[in-house]
């Protein structure tokens, strides 16, 4: 008898990176309605750096308009301040700054890692315990691989790989492209906020795309992952 073929993986969700705050009381209150128009699974808190006590109120500030809406709240850094504002995670910038954050961390918050240059590095994060991989951001001198080679590395991940994998897209076109090679999630950030029709209508439009990219992909990919702190 033959075995069911696996259900379909489900489309990208998104992952919403802030602009870098100093004053949050703007977004905290324009986030709520924002996060309720598109599936939304996680916002990334950039904030200018400041004293720690500071940094804690503004997390705090923000903490519930993202938690209500059901994503977690993740910190770009920022490890030590993530238990104590409430956070449900970090975004590390490569496998040293993972490794040292992970007792911290672990096991009941989120560990995302970035500024994985090379393959070997992505296969490090996922076994030092990395809870999602991130492809495609730029460098600290703002290069970027090409979509091209960011999209084959998600594709090569997703078929080989448990952790799910991140595409951090600067536009619509590559939130559609990272889609259909295999992102579990989709990070998107400043041409979300740039967008003159609004950060709201640009969300739902991205998310459209993304829909589109990965129903026209279905059938090629197998079933999805959930971006948690469990693992």
């Amino acid at each position: 008898m033959a075995s069911k073929p696996p259900p379909p993986r489900p489309a990208p969700r998104l992952y919403l990176a802030t602009p870098e705050l100093d004053d949050p009381s703007q977004l905290a209150a324009s986030l709520p309605g924002l996060l309720a128009g598109a599936d939304v699974a996680a916002v990334l808190l950039r904030l200018r750096e400041t004293d720690q006590k500071t940094m804690i109120s503004r997390i705090k500030a923000l903490a519930p308009a993202v938690q209500d809406s059901g994503a977690a709240l993740l910190l770009e850094g920022h490890v030590e301040l993530v238990a104590r504002a409430g956070a449900d995670g970090a975004h590390l910038n490569g496998i040293a700054a993972m490794e040292d954050a992970m007792p911290s961390l672990k096991p009941d918050r989120i560990a995302g890692v970035g500024g994985l240059a090379t393959r070997h590095d992505s296969m490090a994060a996922g076994e030092a315990g990395a809870d999602y991989v991130l492809f495609g951001e730029p460098d600290s001198h703002g290069q970027r691989p090409s979509v091209e080679a960011i999209a084959e590395r998600l594709q090569w991940w997703e078929e080989l790989f448990e952790p799910p994998c991140v595409g951090f897209a600067v536009s619509r076109e590559e939130a559609a492209e990272f889609a259909s090679a295999g992102a579990d999630f989709v990070l998107v950030g400043d041409f979300i906020w740039a967008d003159p029709r609004g950060a709201k209508a640009a969300l739902a439009d991205v998310e459209q795309a993304i829909k589109q990219a990965h129903a026209a992909a279905l059938g090629k990919q197998p079933p999805g992952k959930e971006m948690t702190g469990q693992g």
